[in-house]
């Protein structure tokens, strides 16, 4: 068969699925009540509300300290490569604002 020429299957539908094993042989699956919960308790709304504050307030911090440790890794590189490309005023230096008036 070369590229050009295309092959169409045709596809039979299904007439007869054979049951599973379990349904031909009349057994019923074992008996689950033994996991229900047979106590009504009630819901607790308040530690509901508490775990998810705190899961809130994880996120938010493990998102911050995502973006932050991004943004220092950015600035890493920038300053890496300014100094491969041999540069000498490639580290920031922060000069506080001196008033000269009063720096006598």
């Amino acid at each position: 068969m070369t590229d050009g020429e295309h092959r169409v299957l045709k596809f039979r539908p299904r007439t007869h699925t054979p049951l599973p094993a379990v349904q031909r042989s009349g057994k019923l699956a074992p008996d689950l009540s033994r996991y229900e919960q047979t106590d009504e308790s009630p819901d607790d709304y308040r530690h509901r509300m508490i775990a998810n504050a705190a899961a809130i307030a994880f996120t938010a911090v493990l998102t911050g300290v995502g973006i932050w440790l991004a943004i220092a890794l950015a600035d890493l590189r920038n300053t890496q490569d300014c100094v491969l490309m041999g540069r000498r005023d490639c580290a920031q230096i922060s000069a506080q604002r001196i008033d000269p008036i009063r720096h006598n």
